[in-house]
Order: C-alpha cells, then structure tokens, then sequence
C-alpha cells in the first residue's frame, strides 16, 4: 500500500503536464515506476485509503482468461469495466469491426486465447504457458501478450497492461507484468489486483508456490480533473495494513478457470478502508 501511495506522490511532485489526444484531458505524468508484490506471504495489494471494489477487478481477470470478447459477458462475471470502451468510444462505434452492442473487439484476453497467425492457425498463449509450468518447464518465454499491433484497428482499445512473463525458479512461480500506461488513481487499483491474483491463480492450477510478482508501468499519470482528490484527499489518509485473499481451492486447472469459477470462489479476508473516492472516469 505505501508504495502504491509514495507513487501518487511522485506524480504529484515530480509530474510533468501532457495533453493526451485520446481523451483530449491533459495528464501529470512521470516515466518508469515498479512495484512488487508479496504473492508468497499473501499481502493482498488493495487500496485502502479508499473503498476498493476488488471483485471487479477480479471479475475481469476471469474475463482475460477466458477469453471474453463482449462487455456482456464481462457483466455477467460481475463488472461493468467495459461497459463504456464498448458502447462510448465514438472511433469505436465507428469502426467496421465493431460487430455490435457490447463488442469490443479483438483485445486483451482474446488476443491471450485467440493470437490469429497470418496463416490463419490460431495460438492459445495461456494454455501453452500453464502446460509448461504444470511441467516444471521454463523456457525463458512463459509469455502471455495481449499486445498485437497488427490488430490494434480491430479493438475498442490498445492493452495497457500488455504482456506477463511467468519465471519459474525449483517449484517457485514468479511473475513479471508490463504496463505501457496507467490511470493511478483509478485503474493502478485494479492492475496490481490482478497481477496479484494472476500469480496466485496459474501458480495454483499449475501446482507450483507463489513467488513474487513484479510490476513495471511505462508512463504513469493522474488526470486534471482527478488531481484535487488525489492530493487534497486520499494522500491525505493513513493506510491500513494489507489484507489477504482466499482462492478456492478446488480451483485445480486452466479448465475450472474456464467454466464453472465465479466471484464466489475468491474471498477478502481482513480488509479495513476509508470511504470511498469517486475519480472520473475518462474513455
């Protein structure tokens, strides 16, 4: 939690104002941070110095996995954090590809699941990586990317959290997580969410321990209008110590990821918050 808070400080102090042209807002921007996190002593990396909805978060990991391509299937897993990039993006409503309400296009999970070859032969990224781990292999490319600039024309947005690199040290499961650009105050809680539970989920299925996992964003920023509530409130608030999180389990394979896992099977346990925060939201 400190680090996530000494970050909002930098951007804070240290911050450089940039337009950004897709959401025409400017942005206090700084250029590298890293974070860690203890996946092995399960220290849960929520935000506590604002109420976090952490089953969201969790909720569109199990979307990532699975492969989901509509916000509707999203929403049945239990977050609407597609609903806007789906249906209010006008350059997406616009696209050729867009098939509909709700279609977001060849992005994130599907691109994990579904990586079209230009021969046409479809690649499962995450299945080749949990069956070497569940192995024991490690050939220095337990990759999984969501980033495919060959594709960006057919999605409703680039990946920002892009690419996760699985390092396996005896039967110690490691992570690395690469993150081009992030929305601190509202998307930052989120991603360290699931590059957490990611860890915890495919060390679990692959019958290995959780190591830690490691966290790098390229350009980290806070928007002009959520700038006042970061500095003036939630700096302002002392965190609380980090809380735990419980998986199922009989969560045993990248099939039970696939099918039958709901929000149920993940559980919170000893999280203490102040009150929530409400940052707008830019599409």
């Amino acid at each position: 939690m400190r680090q996530y808070l000494d970050l909002c400080q930098r951007i804070v102090n240290e911050g450089q104002w940039i337009q950004n042209e897709r959401t025409r807002k400017k942005c206090l921007t700084v250029i590298n941070a890293d974070l860690e996190y203890n996946v092995d002593k399960n220290e849960f990396p929520i935000i506590t110095t604002r109420k976090s909805y952490w089953k969201a978060a969790i909720a569109e990991l199990i979307g990532y996995i699975r492969g989901y391509s509509s916000a509707a299937d999203f929403r049945k897993l239990g977050t609407k954090t597609w609903d806007a990039n789906a249906n209010k993006n006008k350059e997406w409503l616009a696209n050729p590809f867009r098939k509909g309400e709700d279609d977001m296009g060849r992005v994130y999970g599907v691109q994990g699941r579904s990586w079209l070859r230009p021969d046409g032969v479809v690649i499962d990224q995450l299945r080749s990586v949990v069956e070497d781990l569940s192995k024991g292999m490690d050939n220095r490319g337990e990759i999984v990317t969501f980033y495919n600039p060959g594709e960006f024309h057919m999605g409703c947005l680039r990946p920002c959290m892009h690419t996760h690199n699985f390092s396996l040290l005896g039967d110690t499961l490691y992570l690395s997580s690469f993150q081009r650009s992030c929305d601190v105050p509202l998307g930052l809680n989120f991603n360290q969410i699931q590059v957490y539970t990611f860890l915890a989920l495919i060390a679990q299925i692959s019958g290995k321990t959780p190591g830690k996992a490691y966290h790098k964003i390229v350009n980290a920023h806070i928007y002009e209008d959520q700038l006042e509530l970061m500095r003036d409130v939630q700096l302002k608030r002392e965190p609380y110590p980090s809380p735990q999180l419980e998986i199922n389990p009989d969560i045993k394979s990248l099939r039970d990821l696939e099918t039958w896992v709901t929000l149920d099977d993940f559980k919170v346990l000893g999280y203490k918050y102040h009150e929530p925060i409400d940052y707008p939201f830019s599409v």
